[in-house]
């Protein structure tokens, strides 16, 4: 590969091209196991377990699962809530070639229904509070194997659950009935080589169904080097034995499944897992840990952090090591209280397509704000024409990002016409158009299907996202793009308020017109008391405009 002019911003000890070990996503887990045996993997809700004892329970549920007929090639859904359970069942599977399909908790019937005949999953992990919607799924699709966990089965002093105590169906298997039954702490002798499916990823899909994204062991295994790799300057400063990292970041979604859980494993740190968000009750927990090494998260959560009442009280500046964020644009206000804090930090880009990664800020080295970054280690990127996507875009102008990189997926499952339309020789087309400056650092503009064409100009709704995060009574907010007869499209603004505050649609145009051309200025204003959001707290822009579609469709009735 050719030198590439963005490698002179890495940091010092940050490889340029990475030597990925050919290894399955299991041989991961050996890593700690060997080297760090008795330290613990997990802590959760102050119960913890050891590398040693997480590699044994994967070994026997591994066996477990081959003894009730998982095999390679077989689709098994984790549909669990960040808990000891998911990693034991996610890296049993691997050991026994089996996909991973990781279905979000929240997920209502009709979406685990399109999952479940989608990839013709045959075995389903999932826990007591949403047996519910399972029972109505069961009846609707035939999935041979259930096992079914209580996720407080891991919790000392919580008592444990049974099959009687959960009245589960006498066909389904009880998650710890199971893993007991099983002694067997033999390796499985399944040959599972790099280029083999690791998982399938469901990604929200502009089309508005859900596409899968098959991730190989290699895509992974590349993924968690690169990540901790590029984490060296700073992560390396603190001995494994103190490594920690916070798991909030839901294991199901590929930014928590390589960033948290595989990048615990290779580098040898405890996970404080965190199965929901809830900002009071995580702040108890900070509390109880006197440092926190790296902290995965998106903006939403860390602005809902920093600001808290008891975050100078628990002395958070001081046990924050290293801070990422993802999946949303940080607000510049917001970098730039975290510097204030002391606290190191870097912003990064990428998808479900590209194993969770692809662009980002050194993390010592030079960062610029509101930009992605540059490409990680053996990762090509260009910006190409919106027309086209052939020609390369001059410096300055937008261009959608593609990629080609050994992060990038294999395809989506059983979905040729999605898997040809984004990938083109090797090129990962991501539907992200972004500018590129004279450093070879990355501004993602805007989703290509979120730009808006009004009056007949080009409108990236980001851009004035960062204008009203701004304001300084909002707490959030996005704009969207909406239909209108003479326009073609208009903007309206989805403002949430910070608690206290009040404001008037008026207030907030006007604080627009001061900063935005007059075409950009959003001509509606709405105020909510919270804006529809993703698993990982990515606000969808999609959600509101398809409101804003219905209410029009409705009114011309």
């Amino acid at each position: 590969m050719e030198s590439k002019p963005w490698h002179r911003h890495y940091d010092y000890n940050v490889p340029t091209s990475v030597r990925v070990p050919r290894i399955p996503v299991h041989d991961l887990l050996q890593i700690p196991a060997n080297a760090y045996p008795d330290k613990t993997v997990f802590n959760f809700f102050g119960t913890e377990m050891t590398f040693w004892e997480l590699r044994l329970r994967v070994l026997r549920m591994a066996n477990a699962l081959a003894s009730i007929g998982v095999e390679k090639g077989s689709r098994v859904g984790l549909h669990l809530p960040n808990c000891p359970q998911y990693p034991i069942c996610y890296y049993a599977c691997m050991h026994l070639g089996a996909i991973v399909v990781n279905l979000n908790p929240m997920y209502t019937f009709e979406e685990l229904k399109h999952c479940a005949e989608n990839t013709g999953m045959t075995t389903l992990v999932t826990f007591d509070m949403v047996l519910p919607a399972v029972r109505q799924l069961c009846k609707a699709v035939d999935i041979p194997r259930v096992i079914v966990t209580a996720v407080t089965d891991y919790i000392e002093g919580m008592g444990q659950s049974t099959a009687q105590s959960l009245e589960l169906e006498k066909e389904w298997y009880h998650f710890t009935a199971l893993l007991d039954g099983c002694t067997d702490t033999k390796r499985p002798r399944v040959q599972v080589t790099p280029a083999d499916p690791a998982m399938i990823l469901f990604t929200g899909g502009t089309t508005g169904v859900p596409k899968g994204a098959i991730l190989t062991h290699a895509n992974v295994v590349t993924g968690t080097l690169q990540c901790a790799l590029w984490g060296n300057p700073t992560i390396t400063l603190t001995p494994p034995e103190r490594r920690t990292v916070l798991a909030m970041l839901p294991f199901f979604h590929a930014y928590g499944n390589i960033v948290v859980m595989n990048w615990a494993m290779f580098s040898c740190a405890t996970m404080i897992l965190i199965p929901r968000f809830q900002i009071d009750e995580l702040m108890n927990t900070l509390a109880n840990f006197k440092e926190i090494t790296f902290f995965p998260a998106v903006p939403t959560a860390i602005t809902a952090i920093i600001n808290h009442p008891k975050a100078a009280e628990i002395g958070l500046a001081k046990k924050l090591g290293l801070l990422n964020s993802g999946a949303a644009p940080m607000p510049v206000e917001l970098i730039e209280q975290i510097k204030d804090m002391g606290i190191y930090f870097s912003e990064g880009w990428g998808m479900s397509e590209t194993t969770s990664l692809g662009i980002s800020n050194p993390i010592l080295g030079l960062k610029k704000a509101g930009s992605i970054g540059i490409p990680f280690p053996d990762n090509d990127v260009r910006l190409v024409d919106l027309q086209e996507g052939k020609e390369e875009v001059p410096q300055g102008e937008p261009g959608e990002i593609i990629m080609k990189s050994p992060l990038v997926m294999q395809g989506y499952w059983n979905n040729p016409e999605e898997t040809a339309g984004q990938l083109k020789d090797g090129w990962l087309y991501t539907g992200d158009i972004a500018t590129r400056d004279e450093d070879g650092y990355i501004f993602i503009v805007d989703r290509k299907k979120d730009m808006l064409i009004a009056g007949g100009f080009n409108i990236y709704p980001r851009e004035i996202d960062e204008v009203l995060f701004q304001h300084p009574k909002l707490k959030t907010a996005v704009s969207v793009g909406i239909p209108d007869e003479y326009r073609g499209e208009t903007l309206k603004a989805f403002c949430v308020l910070k608690e206290g505050e009040t404001a008037t649609p008026e207030e907030i145009i006007g604080f627009c017109k001061e900063k935005l051309a007059a075409y950009k200025v959003p001509k509606m204003v709405e105020f909510r008391n919270a804006l529809p959001q993703s698993a990982v707290g990515k606000v969808l822009r999609k959600v509101l405009r398809d409101e804003e579609i219905a209410k029009k469709k409705a009114e011309k009735k």
